[in-house]
């Protein structure tokens, strides 16, 4: 016997509604997070999209209330191709429509859907809609036709054995390197060919020179600033750059705009048209950044699509997305369709592509973006998935509350309050972020760097990396600036408009060595290394260059060839040396962090002393905030704390890092001891001392 609810269901398969504004406020709409629905139509094979299986091309897709589905075929994946022939499909159980070809006539053409959908409500008439196949490996120009196309073609020279160079690295040795790919090298000064594409990104040997010296650029810069990890903004196929157009400095985009989540972003290749070009040269070059020793991160966007012309959406209208009862798309994300991550085939679909890029194209992270608004059993199910295919795969996000319309009771959302429900999920600390420069919401406030004492205790708990929603410091990443917002520098000029350039490069050092001598995992906007700035030509700063182009956004290499730019570079070159030299900083046990670390009342509200311990290690720490040189006997200052007494008693230290460099080597000669501990740390700058007896 049919149950009602089974009756229901396939009425409304008859009834579905393809006027988006009319299916919004359908009343059939609530069953799609059912258990009901969930129980007739959840897929759970891993076979969706196009697959090859011996000489035949076996496609699956999923559209449970559709009448008729085709296959129309292209020989092109132009936007305007003639469609060549079209195949009815045949339907299946759970929703799905598959039908197979013989590989040898249909490999690398170009492929899409028309969905008839049945008896619309308002009039009774029929509605047809073509979709991309949402599943899609390979897809033409700016990503409206699929291609069926034989991966395994696309692989470089040395592939089958391509690995993660840190895949054994623990994540708090980890150092990360945010990067808009095209920024790398679209400055005509980078000496990079291919200026804004994949392959750019691994150019050897470029440079720039001052006619006496040469100072390097792209790949080569990274390098020797010695990250671990290279975190790529999105480079999936998104939406906002029409790649049929040849490269404008002035068409840009950030890429936080879902197309076609499974295939690379073909502005970003050589030739967007042919498929399997831009698959190849992405692939390329990973391999290349790993045999530099680099791993990859992507910046990955499941929160909202472009627009809800997203081929899912179009397929089972509707259910990509979280709709309020007034028939409002939730818009937590403020881009205007929060997706419904809690539904069981949008969860797959998010699982399965995760998981296909770190099977088929080997990254090394992932990067969420919003990670709040999706729920914390996606991620658990995506780290299981993980696990399983390569341990240690890094995934962290943004864990900010947001408000989002969740279609199923008892979720739990992947906020920072819950990171401690997840199992190896980092988030980003805007704790220490904001404790560091100010709020990024105010432009004017200060932060400690500026001289804000308020913000002292909050650096405190940030340094041992125990912020209140954080169990480990593996949880947090800590950072002062990323693509959004102000850079670094720029706030720090907003926020002190009286002071010098010399005053905010000493604001900026200090910056980043509490970034960097911080408990976690530190990640570093690129080009912050370089001061870097987002001004449009109207002399104003630019907060979110999401789509200013290349003149705002680039890194300006030219800087290199400045005195003062060459000693920030070499800062943070030394910061980074640094920390991976010290074991101090790469503690996990928040007890043992705890007994490790001790704060000494210097008597100056902007100045914060600590000594931290591991083992033989012992670092001492001084920040000064003040506008003014602070004079400390080290020894006299810690024998107040019973635990320090005789610190100094029998060992020696040495400076590796003052107002001028920082190095995993000492920077000065001298020697401090019981009979000499007294330092003088800058304005405004940082001093660290080592024990040489260890």
């Amino acid at each position: 016997m049919v149950s009602v609810f089974t009756y229901i269901i396939l009425m409304e398969r008859k009834k579905a509604v393809m006027n988006i504004k009319q299916l919004y406020v359908s009343d059939w709409l609530v069953k799609y997070s059912t258990k009901d629905f969930e129980e007739m139509f959840t897929y759970d094979a891993d076979d969706l999209g196009m697959r090859l299986e011996g000489e035949n091309i076996v496609l699956k897709c999923w559209s449970p209330f559709a009448a008729q589905m085709e296959l129309n075929i292209y020989l092109s994946g132009e936007e305007n191709s003639i469609n060549v022939e079209r195949i009815q499909m045949v339907r299946r159980e759970k929703g799905i429509w598959q039908i197979a070809l013989e590989a040898s006539g249909y490999l690398n053409k170009y492929y899409d859907f028309t969905i008839v959908f049945e008896n619309i409500p308002k009039n009774g008439s029929k509605a047809e809609v073509t979709a991309c196949d949402p599943y899609a490996r390979a897809v033409g120009v700016n990503g409206k036709k699929a291609m069926f196309i034989d991966l395994t073609e696309t692989n470089p020279e040395g592939w089958d054995t391509d690995r993660n160079p840190n895949q054994s690295m623990a994540w708090n040795d980890m150092v990360i390197y945010e990067l808009h790919i095209r920024d790398l090298s679209a400055d005509l000064k980078s000496g990079i060919k291919n200026r804004g594409k994949f392959l750019g990104l691994i150019e050897n040997g470029t440079y720039i020179t001052d006619g006496m010296e040469k100072f390097k650029t792209g790949l080569d810069h990274i390098k020797d600033l010695g990250i671990t990890h290279l975190h790529l903004l999105p480079f999936y196929d998104y939406g906002s750059i029409d790649e049929s157009q040849s490269y404008d400095e002035n068409k840009y985009n950030w890429g936080y705009d879902p197309v076609n989540y499974n295939v690379p972003e073909g502005s970003y290749s050589t030739n967007p048209y042919d498929g399997d070009v831009r698959i190849r040269e992405l692939k390329q070059t990973i391999c290349q950044l790993h045999q530099n020793g680099i791993s990859v991160v992507m910046d990955v966007v499941y929160n909202h699509t472009y627009n809800e012309e997203f081929c899912f959406n179009k397929m089972v209208p509707g259910y990509f997305y979280r709709i309020g009862a007034d028939g409002v798309l939730s818009n937590g994300s403020e881009c205007g369709n929060d997706t419904a991550s809690e539904r069981s085939m949008v969860r797959k679909y998010i699982v399965d592509s995760v998981l296909y890029w770190a099977k088929e194209y080997h990254i090394d992270g992932f990067r969420f973006d919003l990670l709040g608004l999706l729920d914390t059993e996606t991620m658990q199910e995506i780290r299981k998935g993980l696990d399983n295919i390569r341990p240690n795969i890094l995934i962290y996000g943004e864990g900010w509350k947001l408000q989002t319309v969740l279609t199923k009771k008892n979720m739990v959302l992947a906020t920072q309050e819950h990171v401690s429900e997840m199992d190896r999920v980092a988030m980003f600390s805007d704790n220490l972020r904001d404790a560091i420069k100010g709020s990024v919401f105010e432009e004017t406030e200060k932060g400690y760097i500026s001289g804000n004492q308020d913000c002292v205790e909050a650096i405190k708990i940030s340094l041992m990396g125990l912020p209140e929603w954080a169990d480990y410091p593996e949880q947090v990443i800590n950072y002062t600036s990323c693509h959004d917002n102000y850079t670094l520098f720029d706030k720090i000029a907003l926020c002190n408009k009286e002071i010098d350039m010399e005053e905010r490069i000493r604001q900026n050092k200090l910056a980043i060595a509490i970034v960097m001598l911080s408990q976690g995992i530190p990640l570093l906007h690129a080009g912050e290394e370089l001061l870097r700035t987002k001004m449009n030509q109207q002399g104003e700063f630019v907060s979110d260059s999401v789509r200013d182009g290349d003149d705002v956004n680039s890194i300006k290499w030219e800087t290199l060839l400045q005195p003062e730019y060459q000693n920030v570079y070499r800062y943070y070159k030394g910061l980074t040396a640094f920390r991976k030299n010290t074991r101090v900083l790469h503690m996990t046990d928040p007890a043992e962090i705890r007994k490790a670390y001790l704060f000494a009342e210097t008597g100056n509200e902007l100045v914060i002393c600590f000594k931290a311990v591991r083992n033989d290690e012992i670092m001492i720490v001084v920040f000064n905030a003040d506008e003014k040189t602070v004079e400390i006997n080290l020894n006299a200052l810690f024998v107040k704390e019973e635990k320090l007494n005789g610190i100094f008693e029998g060992k020696k230290y040495q400076c590796y890092i003052n107002e001028q460099a920082a190095d995993c080597k000492p920077v000065s000669a001298t020697i401090y001891d019981e009979n000499d501990c007294t330092v003088e740390v800058q304005a405004q700058s940082c001093m660290v001392l080592k024990n040489i007896q260890f």
